[in-house]
């Protein structure tokens, strides 16, 4: 089973702010509860083919693994891949005008694999439940 998970917030500032901030792979650990740690692979700032290395810990579990950048539109969408692990998926974030500030949308895509595909429906509500603190967090943070 697949894991397809999408979630939004209006977060009071312009598009290109929150793109930058949140489009940034860097700042991940800032305002992802579970990421712990980016290394970039390749020198930033953000392109297409851009690699960086995750760790995180969901589900009570070490997570390592690297994303791609696959596609990129400044200030309007961002799709990172990866194969690596037990949960291989796509991360897409879109930003757009909406009333006094932006609509920021956050996608996972992916089909995890052995035990944690048996588990996908319990994997997706985890998953959605984590992505909506996120924005969350990053909404309070670029809000301040």
């Amino acid at each position: 089973m697949d894991v397809d998970v999408e979630v939004h917030t209006h977060i009071a500032r312009s598009p290109q702010e929150v793109a930058a901030y949140a489009g940034d792979p860097g700042n991940a650990p800032r305002w992802y509860a579970n990421i712990r740690s980016v290394e970039w692979r390749t020198p930033p700032p953000v392109a297409i083919g851009s690699r960086m290395d995750f760790v995180a810990r969901f589900l009570g579990r070490r997570l390592a693994y690297t994303y791609e950048v696959v596609e990129l539109v400044p200030g309007e969408r961002l799709v990172m891949r990866t194969s690596d692990g037990p949960f291989p998926m796509e991360t897409t974030y879109t930003w757009s005008p909406e009333g006094d500030g932006t609509r920021m949308t956050l996608a996972n895509r992916g089909r995890p694999s052995g035990f944690a595909g048996v588990s996908a429906p319990v994997m997706a509500l985890a998953v959605r439940r984590a992505t909506r603190k996120d924005l969350a967090l990053l909404k309070a943070h670029l809000e301040r």
